[in-house]
């Protein structure tokens, strides 16, 4: 019987959309909410009620059955959504003219209940005697009660009009409520689908998705216009982007005749790649100030020759070769890798988690990937290392004392009662970090603080440098600050870099599981165990054979020419078996890249006219000054770069030089470096693409596909 009332509700053509109609659609629905509140109310747990007739109640009995346990309220909720939101539709297309209600004519035996109560057919003359005041006539309440053939008594009177002059506000209001409208569509279907399940375990037959749909949004509503979801003329607000990163110019070109001497910090951060992945993976190009060339080639393992022993802490290889985007230039490639310690006799590691759990951490890719990442990290540790945790959130919190990984249980199951919630008290939760590592301080050891936020200190001290000033005076007592960064949107990669920096720790961006287990698993080692802090380059140009040079990417760890030899200026860290690379680009004297003229009164250096003649084939001089981590007087190392260092071809260097030169020229490009602008991104694909080499964790395919992203992205 529900079939055959729906294919005949649903199969009627409708008149035009008329007041009549309008008027009466919403009579017939406020009626049917309020029969079913009220056998709802005086018949529950009834056979008769689970046995309704009308297609209403044969919908919504069973839901109720269920609902009213926990009170007649929440069936209230139910019946309401979609009540309204049959009524919205109706009278946004008006009702057939005529209703024949199937099981008028019931067979022997057959019940009352169990089909539609038997109903006059619906006209206009019947709406006339429904609601006068809809129509504008003038008829009184009592000529309306006394009229033949009335079937209301004087409250369902008193009540239709008052549905009609609720009806009426409805169709003025309706412009101003799309988003309610889409809200009762959802409800509805998801209520629709509810009480189709419900009927089925009660007993009764459930409603097929055909007749459920029919009710909700299906034939029936297919008789009637379909609603505008959104307005054309609305444009939903975009959600502000508020990631901040600290910009800067990009290196420019510098003459040796003026500026011979080049003086950078190492960096072996890696965030800046994390960050521009996520952002060619959400479709949008990433911010320029977001893309630190350096960090996204050390991002990359390469198979750089290392040192022999731990006397020796890193080594460094130098590569001439041609430039790919300037015939007129060459690149000087530095490659180091540091020591590599054994994870044997790895030093113990007393680490604080400090955890943000404000309320901008409550997103999924926030502090839901945070405790997953941590449980990996938990897992790499050795069982005589120690964990504690500190949370920050309005007032910082400890969630856990110094406990030793053996008691692994413990640690995971702290990590897992994380909530976020509050505003976020940075410094404070940095103070208790360090009061923590303090305690459990382990001399000789690792001992470092593991910060992991979306960057957002909004509460307490809260400047750059005011943290700055914090964690320099701390790092003196051999704690160290390490950041995990997490989320987009409001993400504080300024912040984020200065707190590394000047922890004497590494700076790392976590977008994905899989970058935790990069992070924190297979690199545990570099990121925890350093073997050389403070670490400088100093690269010098000799002017009779390079007239210009430029450092690709560093901008961020620019140090004055006298802050080499100078101990009390901070550097960057390198950890075992770190990897840093550093290219310059250089215009041999006498090419025709080069850019600046001659001086019209300068004069040969006194130095370069004493030059001795065995160091007129040198072409640069490398210097790498660093201090052990229990020291605090720096070494010295140095390399001279000879023509026995360059190759003649692209194609003769090794596939870890061209697959980093390819990375170089890829994350100048997207920061509008000037001189890559004419070298496209299929030119920046062919070069990685031809140096893929070994690539186990997949790491280098992955960097193809964004190259590809960028292209499509960058309309090429």
């Amino acid at each position: 019987m529900m079939n055959d009332e729906l294919k005949n509700l649903g199969h009627m053509t409708p008149p035009a959309p008329s007041l009549e109609a309008q008027a009466r659609a919403l009579s017939l629905a406020m009626r049917a909410f309020d029969e079913a509140e009220n056998n709802s109310a005086t018949a529950q747990g009834t056979a008769d009620h689970r046995r309704q007739s009308s297609i209403f109640n044969r919908l919504w009995s069973p839901v109720m059955n269920r609902k009213f346990l926990a009170g007649s309220a929440l069936a209230t909720l139910l019946v309401v959504p979609a009540a309204a939101f049959l009524t919205l539709e109706l009278t946004r297309g008006g009702l057939p003219q005529q209703v024949e209600v199937a099981g008028k004519d019931m067979p022997k035996g057959a019940k009352t209940q169990d089909a539609l109560p038997a109903k006059p057919k619906l006209d206009i003359a019947a709406d006339k005697r429904l609601m006068p005041e809809a129509l504008g006539e003038a008829t009184s309440d009592t000529d309306a009660r006394k009229a033949p053939g009335n079937l209301l008594t004087e409250a369902d009177a008193n009540r239709s009009r008052e549905e009609a002059e609720a009806g009426r506000a409805d169709a003025n209001a309706k412009a101003a409520i799309p988003e309610a409208e889409i809200a009762m569509k959802r409800e509805s279907g998801s209520v629709a689908n509810e009480a189709s399940g419900i009927a089925g375990k009660q007993g009764a037959a459930p409603l097929s998705a055909a007749e459920s749909q029919s009710l909700i949004g299906g034939s029936v509503m297919q008789t009637m216009p379909a609603p505008s979801i959104v307005p054309g003329d609305i444009v939903l607000p975009q959600e502000e982007n508020r990631d901040r990163f600290a910009s800067g110019d990009t290196n420019p070109v510098k003459s040796v005749v003026t500026d011979p001497v080049s003086t950078f910090s190492a960096d072996v951060d890696t965030a800046s790649y994390s960050f521009v992945r996520k952002a060619l993976m959400a479709g949008e190009m990433p911010n320029p100030d977001s893309v630190r060339v350096e960090e996204m080639i050390n991002y990359f393992p390469y198979d750089w020759p290392g040192p022999e022993s731990e006397a020796e802490p890193f080594k460094a290889t130098v590569t001439v070769l041609p430039t790919p985007w300037n015939a007129n230039t060459r690149l000087m490639h530095v490659g180091i890798k540091g020591y590599d310690v054994v994870a044997a006799t790895a030093p113990r590691a007393n680490l604080v988690f400090l955890i943000d759990v404000s309320g901008s951490m409550d997103e999924p890719d926030k502090l839901p990937l945070l405790k997953s990442a941590f449980r990996l990290l938990v897992d790499k540790l050795k069982p005589e290392d120690t964990v504690s945790i500190v949370t920050y959130a309005g007032n910082a919190g400890t969630v856990l004392e110094p406990t030793a990984i053996k008691d692994k249980a413990k640690i995971l199951a702290a990590i897992d009662t994380l909530q976020p919630g509050g505003s976020t008290a940075g410094a404070q939760g940095l103070e208790a970090a360090y009061n923590l590592a303090e305690r459990a301080f382990i001399k000789g050891g690792v001992n470092r603080i593991m910060l992991a936020t979306d960057g957002d200190f909004n509460v307490g001290p809260s400047s750059d440098e005011e943290l700055k000033a914090t964690i320099e005076q701390k790092r003196k007592s051999g704690i160290f600050l390490s950041v995990l960064g997490f989320g987009r949107g409001n993400y504080n990669d300024a912040l984020m870099q200065t707190l590394a920096q000047n922890g004497n720790g590494t700076a790392s961006y976590i977008d994905t599981l899989a970058e935790a287990q990069k992070s924190l698993v297979e690199e545990a080692g570099s990121s925890l165990f350093p073997i050389a802090k403070d670490v400088k380059f100093q690269v010098e140009f000799n002017p009779r054979e390079i007239a210009e040079y430029r450092l690709i990417g560093y901008e961020t760890r620019a140090l004055k020419r006298e802050d080499f030899n100078n101990d009390r200026v901070d550097a960057g860290d390198i950890g075992s078996g770190h990897r840093v690379t550093a290219i310059y680009e250089i215009t041999p004297k006498g090419s025709p890249a080069v850019l600046n003229d001659d001086l019209r009164y300068g004069a040969a250096p006194a130095a370069q006219q004493a030059e001795p003649a065995e160091k007129s084939g040198e072409l640069a001089f490398l210097k790498i000054r660093y201090k052990k981590p229990d020291s605090d007087t720096s070494s010295l190392t140095t390399t001279p770069v000879t023509e026995e260092n360059t190759v003649p071809s692209l194609q003769q260097a090794g596939q870890d030089v061209r697959f980093s030169i390819a990375v170089a020229a890829f994350g100048q490009k997207l920061r509008g470096t000037d001189a890559v602008s004419a070298y496209p991104y299929g030119s920046i694909l062919d070069l990685a693409a031809g140096a893929k080499g070994d690539d186990p964790y997949g790491y280098r395919a992955e960097f193809l596909n964004l190259v590809r992203l960028a292209k499509s992205l960058g309309g090429e």
